[in-house]
């Protein structure tokens, strides 16, 4: 059955009463969340991910951890629709960059995950940039050679981990991104990864078809062992009908940032939307032009349709949510993580205080893998209540350092729509504003990374015709900030932050 076909089918089985059943993969923690096709979530089940640091810069996940729990949420959730047949569809949107080496033979784990936020590959990536190859790669996928993205992890696990070697040499090694390891689990053996995933890992040119294997040469990562690359939207897998009672198909997959934009209804050439998670990821829809940056932005693709795709120019931060939840858990200097809108609204300012949040490093647009976290302007009047308000501040900042390099690029922004869980902090969401002396705006409910991956199942199933017709269905209501802070206080600001900038 063509996706035609079966979206015809969709439209006119009477599925709008269905509902749409959404994987969101993060790095924390897994969730399924269930979804009306209005866009009202139905319920959501969430367990934790646990995370693995055997060494400084080095960050892993259990991939059989992250298997079972999400297998265990989309259970409940199916349940909780009534059973597979009232669920018209499955998207999945996940954390982007982490690689997982499994068995196709065995379907199991041969390694950790490598998650995104891992450095290990830095002096592989500072080797390549000396011999030159970086213009080329950047030319070609709109990537920067940083340990961020997939490709030199993929290398590292098929050099240092024997069980990975020796798949490659046996030719059942599957190397893969998060929605591939899933969509492989679901289906049964579908081995797949969407053009949006697959657009960050450094082997896919921005407009190839497939994954290149002269990239793959370059960075030593086995051809063979990669998935088909597909459309973002579309009939893309049918789950085990054991799974859930009987089988659903998979209609939406999509990596977390690109899945946030469209939930965000970015559609048209311009819009902008920062999405502040465990990092933060700012991306402005480029249309079907494909994304040039001179100030070190990146270029990925949105969302694949019928072949035809959409691009976004992007700026990726690698620590936000994650510096509130290390000062919680690490330093413990915080209860929760809601805490910090308290302590920073009961103080005037952070009194001098200023965090460089490096704590992996620095992401765009300075690039600096080897940086470290700072906490500077420390005085015995410095308590909790400044240190939050910094964490806080220090959103607002890097924020303002992209839309600096965009503004470079020639994207200036007009607006900026934020989303994610830790967007839900009024005062954080009124400090970006002041900062970047712009209106913000933030959906009622914020958690649109997992609404644009319902959007793209919703599309995928037939549910309807369009993107732009899901987002008038299924976006709400808008919490709007205007900035009212003085010219002043913000130059005061970002100068105190750009010296600080200097010692990271």
């Amino acid at each position: 059955m063509t996706p035609l076909d079966f979206a015809a089918r969709q439209r006119h089985s009477g599925n709008m009463e269905q509902k749409i059943l959404v994987l969101d993969e993060g790095t924390t923690s897994t969730r399924a969340m269930l979804f009306a096709a209005d866009g009202t979530m139905l319920g959501s089940a969430q367990q934790e991910l646990t995370q693995h640091y055997p060494a400084p810069g080095r960050v892993e996940h259990d991939a059989r951890e992250i298997w079972h729990r999400t297998l265990a949420g989309a259970r409940e959730m199916v349940e909780k629709a009534g059973g597979a047949e009232h669920i018209a569809a499955i998207g999945i949107t996940n954390q982007r960059e982490t690689v997982v080496a499994w068995d196709k033979s065995t379907g199991e784990p041969l390694a950790n995950a490598l998650v995104w936020q891992d450095r290990r590959t830095a002096d592989f990536c500072t080797d390549l940039r000396a011999a030159g190859h970086e213009a080329e790669v950047q030319r070609r996928t709109g990537l920067l050679l940083d340990p961020y993205f997939s490709g030199t992890k993929m290398r590292w696990l098929v050099e240092n981990e024997p069980a990975v070697a020796a798949a490659a040499k046996a030719g059942t090694l599957a190397l893969g991104t998060i929605e591939s390891w899933l969509v492989f689990k679901l289906t049964g053996g579908a081995f797949i990864s969407d053009a949006s995933n697959a657009s960050r890992t450094l082997l896919l040119p921005l407009d190839g078809a497939g994954f290149d294997p002269a990239l793959c040469d370059l960075f030593g990562v086995p051809h063979g062992a990669l998935a088909e690359v597909t459309d973002n939207i579309g009939e893309l897998g049918m789950t085990l009908p054991e799974l859930f009672g009987a089988p659903i198909p998979i209609t939406g997959l999509a990596g977390d940032q690109q899945s946030a934009t469209i939930g965000q209804g970015c559609l048209s050439p311009g819009e902008t939307k920062a999405t502040y998670g465990t990092g933060a990821f700012i991306l402005a829809n480029n249309g079907q032009d494909i994304p040039v940056s001179a100030n070190r932005l990146l270029g990925t693709v949105l969302y694949q349709f019928d072949g035809q795709r959409t691009y976004a120019l992007e700026g990726s931060v690698f620590v936000a949510g994650s510096l509130v939840q290390w000062l919680r858990d690490k330093l413990g200097l915080l209860g929760t993580a809601s805490e910090t809108e308290t302590l920073a609204r009961s103080i005037p300012d952070s009194g001098g205080v200023v965090i460089i949040p490096a704590l992996s490093g620095l992401g765009a647009p300075h690039w600096q893998p080897e940086a470290r976290g700072v906490i500077a302007g420390l005085s015995f009047s410095t308590g909790r209540a400044q240190i939050a308000r910094a964490a806080l501040e220090a959103m607002a900042h890097q924020t303002d350092d992209l839309a600096r390099a965009f503004a470079a690029d020639g994207a200036v922004w007009t607006s900026l729509k934020i989303d994610g869980g830790m967007s839900a902090n009024d005062w954080m969401a009124q400090d970006i504003a002041n900062i970047l002396d712009l209106p913000v705006e933030r959906p009622v409910f914020v958690e649109t990374t997992a609404l644009g991956a319902a959007m793209l199942a919703g599309v995928g199933a037939g549910l309807y015709s369009s993107l732009k017709e899901a987002s008038a269905a299924m976006r709400g209501g808008l919490d709007r900030f205007a900035p009212d802070m003085s010219p002043e206080e913000r130059s005061s600001r970002s100068a105190r932050w750009q010296k600080a900038l200097l010692a990271a």
